[in-house]
């Protein structure tokens, strides 16, 4: 599996495990967390979490330039590691006083915003440059197979796609056990204070708190028989309103806590870096020894000049082709803490496993089915597949994922999120088994695996030479506008008329997308010189 890939692929990947522990505690957590600790609507929460997400992916761009124009890879890197435990240790801190001073509610608020926004940007300092020095160990690879002959420069070119899978698996190691920290810390908390954990109940305590006149007879009805039923002696039920900033200040407190996880795992990413970066690539250095001995750069003709012009423009072209394209994939794919996130709180029996907790599947299912997709593209069969096939195909199975939920919901008849919600806990439809999430992340993470890694691949050999770390930023960047559009989720959720018209917008999107991407294989295998039977 490791036979022939750089010395440095590994440690660079162990390296990105501490960003990737943070992310999956995010992607777990955010959305919920920010609805049941300050009691913004669903949707409220959902557009700070896009926007979040879309400059964690965007900034990306400029941190790439920034490290294109320092030709200092590693010191950005670095600097990212350090801004990102920055913005979780400001998290870390359980600010709850809005409860009795709710004047300082936007206060706390806005100052959660600029954590995340520091998370942000010290992740557009690391995550695109780690991935750039990762296609340079790829380019020296091939360039050392060059001067030993066509049959071994083939070999070491059939490498970066396995290389980019062997990576993305190893960053995911830290997924499967983060989303598995602030549950278990907030319940660790809660029962500490003689409380236990329910899903449901802060958004009825934030609902009491803003005015329990307005609350409905069955919202009423369903506050006291869920206090009651997570009472355990920690809660004065005689006073409504103590009992329910009692709840909501210890449900949110073990979540606060679980950021310094994150943040000690940004340290020994920076350690593992520290210890393992002289075996990375430098640009620097690599810069230095392409220049001519007499410090003079190569002279081309007229004609040269116009041959390498075309062909980046033709490089460029196809790849804001395939970043188009992708900007949808992420757009349905990252719905796994948006709207998917709330169909685990509403719809999925959390009795024994609470909502955040099944983001672990899609980490571990990287982790799982990683080598079986690399086999099977070792194979020779499936070595007639070329990259941008693979993440055609990659799209199909997004459209499987909401193809599923659709029929799902659509069978039992399900209501939108907020409708389910208003209806009495005694009287609503039965919510479903944690299988339904099984299934739908299965589909997801093979679409994820056929795309994100190779799309990586993709990117470091289509990009040009000098100026990889700005295409990684615009891989990135694509990313970002998919995080942005991810808001629409939530929205779609709680406001159609039933639950599987949601799914089915998804997966016309999905559908649409992978019909574009399929109208553009010959060109793109053209582009990258990959004909689909030539291996």
């Amino acid at each position: 599996m490791f036979k022939g890939h750089p010395k440095g692929l590994i440690a660079a990947a162990l390296s990105n495990m501490g960003e990737r522990f943070g992310y999956y505690i995010m992607n777990a957590v955010l959305l919920l967390f920010l609805c049941s600790k300050f009691g913004i609507a669903d949707e409220t929460a959902a557009i700070i979490y896009a926007v979040f997400y879309f400059a964690i992916y965007v900034l990306s761009l400029p941190g790439g330039i920034i490290a294109d124009k320092l030709q200092n890879y590693k010191g950005t890197i670095q600097a990212g590691l350090l801004t990102m435990a920055a913005g979780y240790i400001v998290l870390s801190i359980p600010l709850m006083g809005f409860l009795e001073n709710p004047s300082s509610k936007i206060g706390i608020l806005v100052l959660t915003c600029v954590a995340l926004l520091v998370i942000a940007f010290g992740n557009g300092l690391f995550k695109g440059n780690l991935q750039a020095l990762v296609g340079q160990m790829y380019d020296n690879l091939e360039a050392e197979a060059a001067k030993k002959g066509p049959e071994a420069l083939a070999d070491a070119k059939s490498k970066r796609d396995p290389g980019f899978q062997i990576f993305y698996v190893f960053i995911n190691i830290g997924g499967v056990l983060a989303p598995f920290v602030a549950p278990s810390l907030r319940s660790w908390w809660l029962g500490l204070k003689g409380m236990t954990y329910n899903a449901d109940l802060p958004a009825l305590c934030h609902q009491y708190l803003a005015d329990p006149t307005a609350m409905t007879a069955e919202q009423l009805n369903n506050l006291n028989t869920l206090m009651n039923s997570v009472n355990q002696g920690g809660l004065n039920l005689a006073d409504m309103h103590q009992a329910c900033m009692s709840y909501i200040e210890v449900f949110n407190t073990g979540v606060h806590y679980s950021f310094l996880a994150s943040v000690a795992a940004m340290l020994i990413s920076l350690v593992i870096f520290l210890a393992t970066k002289n075996g990375m690539p430098n640009p620097q250095k690599k810069a230095a020894a392409g220049a001519n001995a007499d410090n003079t750069e190569k002279e081309y003709s007229a004609e040269e000049r116009a041959a390498m012009a075309k062909d980046i423009k033709q490089r460029m072209a196809g790849l804001y082709a395939v970043l188009g394209v992708c900007v949808f994939f992420w757009m349905a794919f990252h719905q796994n803490g948006q709207s998917l996130s709330l169909f685990a709180r509403n719809f999925i029996n959390s009795d024994q496993v609470a909502p955040e907790v099944w983001q672990f599947l899609n980490p571990a299912l990287v982790i799982l089915l990683t080598p079986v997709i690399m086999w099977l593209f070792g194979t020779n069969w499936g070595r007639k597949f070329s990259t941008p096939r693979k993440i055609a195909l990659g799209m199909g199975f997004v459209v499987c994922a909401y193809l599923f939920l659709t029929l799902l919901c659509y069978a039992i008849g399900y209501p939108n999120g907020t409708d389910y919600l208003a209806q009495d806990v005694a009287t609503r439809l039965p919510k479903s088994g944690a299988w339904v999430l099984i299934v739908t992340y299965f589909f997801l993470t093979v679409a994820e695996l056929f795309i994100s890694p190779l799309g990586l691949s993709f990117v470091s050999k289509i990009a040009p030479k000098h100026i990889q770390g700005i295409c990684q930023g615009l891989w990135l960047s694509a990313t970002a506008i998919g995080n942005l559009l991810i808001m629409v989720g939530p929205f779609l959720f709680n406001k159609m008329p039933k639950l599987w018209v949601c799914w089915l917008i998804f997966m016309i999107i999905a559908l649409a997308a992978m019909c574009v991407m399929f109208g553009m294989l010959k060109w793109l295998e053209k582009i990258t010189a990959e004909q689909p039977a030539a291996k």
